[in-house]
């Protein structure tokens, strides 16, 4: 291929992705959220700088994910997130129950501000990744069992009562990890208030 044929190529992706980002969000109400960023190394102005793609996929009204959009910012700073959520919503994004995400306050400010009736979800993989941070390798097959046992209970209510047997569990075995988790608990445990279907979407 020619730089010529390249270029034209690059220029009917580029036309491609830009409709896709900023499509009405049309499919929903996303009742359900999710969001994270990327940390990317790009070109520009001839030099390479980190950049962060912030990404939020969600539920759709037929009970698919659905990739809402994508946006790259110098930062992963609050306003930054406050920018994409006001795109997102300026597009359709309503009636949103529920956010999930990590606990970058910049995220959490940003659902605050633009989406006031949203529930925040902190997201169980991230906090995992933490969690395997406070004890030596040997003893996170352990610790990564129990904790997943939260989340593999058939309601609400058992959701919340084997949260605690863990917590005791880690009081005896891993005492700074339990202090930790159970302050987390609300933060962790949110998604029990929405249907049972939607828990693992």
């Amino acid at each position: 291929l020619s730089k010529s044929q390249v270029s034209e190529m690059a220029k009917d992706l580029d036309c491609m992705v830009e409709d896709f980002r900023t499509r009405p969000l049309d499919t929903g109400p996303y009742l359900y959220v999710s969001c994270d960023a990327l940390t990317m190394k790009v070109r520009e102005g001839g030099r390479v700088v980190k950049t962060s793609v912030l990404l939020a996929t969600g539920v759709n009204a037929e009970g698919y994910r659905e990739l809402l959009g994508m946006q790259v910012a110098t930062s992963e700073s609050a306003s930054s997130w406050t920018g994409f959520f006001r795109d997102l919503k300026a597009r359709g994004l309503n009636e949103v129950y529920l956010v999930t995400s990590d606990a970058h306050l910049g995220i959490q400010h940003a659902i605050s501000d633009v989406l006031p009736n949203a529930s925040w979800q902190r997201c169980r993989t991230h906090f995992a990744k933490n969690l395997s941070a406070m004890v030596p390798k040997t003893q996170w097959p352990t610790l990564s069992a129990m904790f997943h046992t939260i989340f593999q209970q058939p309601d609400s209510e058992s959701v919340c009562s084997q949260a605690k047997e863990v917590v005791a569990f880690c009081e005896q075995k891993f005492p700074h990890v339990a202090d930790y988790l159970e302050e987390a608990l609300d933060e962790l445990l949110a998604f029990t208030n929405t249907p049972k279907s939607v828990w693992k979407k």
